[in-house]
């Protein structure tokens, strides 16, 4: 199992690669397209066996980036 500042490195961002958008390891497998299969219910298995060299950790780590954008400080009043 593998804590989320590990899962963090998974995740790269490289200009000129993907337009600078992050992606996977350093692999042209975008964040936003893991994200976006998983919204339109496609299986983590379904997507490890189209994409063979990701890795469970690979999926969890996109899982965990985008928690981390949403993850907004809340002002009240």
């Amino acid at each position: 199992m593998h804590s989320t500042n590990d899962l963090s490195t998974r995740i790269t961002q490289i200009p000129g690669q993907c337009g600078g958008r992050p992606c996977i390891r350093g692999m042209r497998i975008r964040v936003s397209d893991i994200l976006e299969m998983l919204a339109e219910n496609v299986t983590i298995n379904e997507i490890l066996d189209d994409f063979p060299d990701l890795e469970l950790a690979d999926i969890q780590a996109c899982l965990v980036f985008a928690a981390r954008r949403t993850d907004f400080t809340r002002l009240t009043a």
